[in-house]
């Protein structure tokens, strides 16, 4: 999010423009990446937890 800010700030100075990054924005970016982040994260543990140890050692 910090290079994005950066890239944005470079580029709106260059052409004379005020840097202006919404709030919304910022809060928006965060909270997807928060949501992506979690069902990544959950999706996989949750199918590992159904599976039987043996099972899953033998597949590996």
């Amino acid at each position: 999010m910090a290079l994005g800010a950066a890239a944005t700030g470079v580029y709106a100075h260059s052409g004379g423009l005020p840097w202006v990054v919404p709030l919304w924005a910022v809060g928006g970016g965060f909270g997807a990446t928060l949501v992506i982040g979690t069902v990544a994260g959950l999706y996989p543990a949750v199918r590992a937890s159904r599976l039987s140890p043996t099972l899953a050692l033998h597949a590996a």
